[in-house]
């Protein structure tokens, strides 16, 4: 099981157009065909779709993430950050 425990679970950080910050799961997968677990401040864990993450953001900075990263942290994660997915992976799920 991914998530909040003793695995190591990959994450990406993203950027929106307006700036906010949130962590992408892309091989935790949501309830949803298609659909993946995300993570932000505020909403805490939600669905998204590949597609967007691909196409309507781009990669945070590291001094942009971090405070995110050490909420992730706080909660039980033990994080590898990854700037891209296998998709092979990701077909996986």
């Amino acid at each position: 099981m991914n998530g909040p425990g003793n695995e190591i679970t990959e994450v990406m950080f993203r950027k929106e157009k307006d700036g906010s910050i949130y962590a992408v799961f892309p091989y935790i997968s949501w309830l949803r065909n298609y659909e993946i677990m995300g993570y932000a401040h505020i909403g805490q864990h939600h669905s998204c779709r590949w597609e967007y993450v691909v196409y309507c953001t781009k990669p945070a900075k590291p001094e942009e993430y971090k405070d995110l990263y050490n909420e992730l942290v706080s909660i039980g994660y033990q994080l590898r950050v990854i700037k891209r997915a296998c998709h092979r992976k990701m077909y996986q799920l």
